[in-house]
């Protein structure tokens, strides 16, 4: 039952933009006997769907500047190949660390960024 709220929780965040991986590999890692590999394997495969849903809903309510894209797209395709390359060869521990330390960082960034709204 947890890993079902936790697979809704971290869908809403997702569904928002604000990128539900940050939460769920976590949560694998915590609820479950799950490596940082085998986490972020699971993150990958439950994003296509979230992310085809979200898409079509942030289209339909034209939330999408469709310009920059392409270079965009181009650039995440290139790096997820270079990222996925990497974090099969990484150990799992190195991995789990780099992965805290940079939810560290994002962590310390929100809460200190000036709100421009």
């Amino acid at each position: 039952m947890l890993l079902f709220f936790l697979g809704l929780f971290t869908g809403i965040i997702s569904g928002m933009g604000i990128g539900g991986g940050t939460l769920l590999i976590p949560g694998l890692i915590i609820l479950t006997s799950l490596n940082q590999k085998q986490a972020q394997g699971i993150n990958l495969f439950i994003y296509i769907p979230t992310a085809i849903i979200a898409l079509i809903t942030h289209f339909y309510n034209k939330n999408l500047e469709l310009r920059p894209v392409l270079p965009i797209v181009i650039a995440g395709i290139v790096g997820s190949i270079l990222g996925s390359r990497l974090a099969v060869n990484f150990d799992p521990k190195i991995l789990r660390i780099i992965f805290a330390v940079f939810l560290l960082i994002m962590g310390i960034y929100e809460f200190l960024k000036k709100d421009t709204n």
